[in-house]
């Protein structure tokens, strides 16, 4: 199987943290000889500036060949002016629906070493690890019609269109249930079924795909009204949740600042494995590009190296090596290593090359406790 790895370090601090989260994946070339190979392209802002186009040709194409691809971040006040269909955030849509990737993964976790940087009290959210599971690449933001016209009295109307079907449900309920089988089990289905007629689609398809292949699994449903407040009040009672994709687009926001911070957070966007087994995937922080910090050492680079662990354990099945890289950024913090957005109270403040020195440095150790007690 191949191991390349596209990186697209996009805008703002997008280059900085790819730059850390491939010195990590380069540590276990050299450790565990994974045998990833590298190569880099432009998306977004850059792409632009460089090609007239966030998501040029030559892009498309490396997209294509990679077994995985590591995103940095894209746009930025700078690209705000430009006609909607060339600003970077085009770049991002266009790579998604290029590679089919309708699994965004979005995993909120509460390193212990964080608890309090959270704004809930520390027994609410100590502990926490929730996946939240959002449909990318359907529902209100890419149904038809959609748009805005002039009413003959001459006030004007917008309007989208929230559209699914079987297979699309069928196939993002699917990624959730098997999530839960190597989890705790449990599948909450988020949708508005007591007025969204097409919700009220979701969560019937949702349920025959539970009664059909998965009864093992605890599903159930829940508005979500009830679940974004939910999230607040108790966030432990979930496992994996499973949504639409405004519904994903708006809880896992509100999940991840149940951690603390934006800067620790990472997600993974899949497709379908085709007939020899590949999945396209696209691995990315779910941070923005901060451009108020980019180029100043000042980027929290472990969402980024966060997601390398993902694209470890969905890209490539290797478990082992993404727990080892999750225990080291867990070690890291332990230690009280923190960069701006992370620290409070005691602790030493590092940049973005720091952390990254201190995930490496993490990561001999761990390994070698690891050996030591083997």
């Amino acid at each position: 199987m191949g191991r390349h790895i596209l990186l697209l370090p996009g805008d703002g601090i997008g280059p900085e943290v790819v730059t850390q989260a491939k010195r990590a994946l380069e540590w276990f070339n050299q450790y565990r000889n994974t045998g990833f190979t590298f190569s880099e392209a432009l998306l977004g802002g850059c792409a632009y500036d460089e090609t007239g186009d966030p998501f040029p040709e030559a892009t498309r194409e490396a997209a294509r060949k990679a077994d995985a691809i590591l995103l940095g971040a894209v746009g930025g006040p700078k690209w705000e002016s430009l006609d909607i269909s060339v600003r970077p955030e085009k770049g991002l849509l266009g790579i998604r629906k290029e590679l089919e990737l309708f699994a965004n993964l979005r995993p909120a976790q509460v390193f212990d070493a964080l608890a309090d940087s959270s704004t809930l009290k520390r027994e609410v959210v100590s502990g926490l690890d929730i996946m939240i599971v959002r449909e990318l690449t359907g529902g209100i933001y890419f149904g038809e019609p959609k748009g805005v016209e002039t009413l003959p009295d001459g006030t004007r109307k917008g309007y989208n269109t929230l559209v699914y079907t079987t297979p699309e449900i069928t196939r993002i309920a699917e990624v959730a249930f098997e999530l839960a089988r190597k989890r705790a089990g449990r599948v909450c289905s988020v949708d508005k079924a007591n007025v969204l007629v097409s919700t009220e689609l979701w969560r019937e398809e949702v349920q025959k795909v539970h009664d059909t292949s998965y009864p093992e699994v605890q599903l159930s449903h829940m508005y979500v009204d009830n679940a974004s407040m939910q999230l607040v009040r108790n966030p432990k009672q979930f496992d994996v949740i499973v949504t639409t994709n405004m519904f994903g687009d708006i809880l896992s926001d509100c999940a991840a600042m149940l951690t603390g911070s934006l800067g620790m957070l990472p997600s993974a966007s899949l497709g379908a494995a085709d007939n020899g087994g590949k999945c396209n995937a696209l691995y990315e922080p779910v941070h923005g590009s901060a451009p108020d910090i980019a180029g100043k050492n000042m980027a929290n680079p472990l969402a980024t190296i966060l997601s390398a662990a993902m694209l470890l354990r969905y890209s490539f099945d290797l478990q082992a090596e993404a727990d080892l890289l999750e225990a080291a950024v867990s070690h890291v913090l332990a230690q009280g290593i923190r960069t701006a957005d992370i620290l409070q109270g005691e602790g030493t403040a590092v940049g973005t090359c720091e952390m990254g020195d201190a995930v490496l440095k993490a990561l001999d150790h761990v390994a070698k406790k690891q050996e030591e007690a083997a």
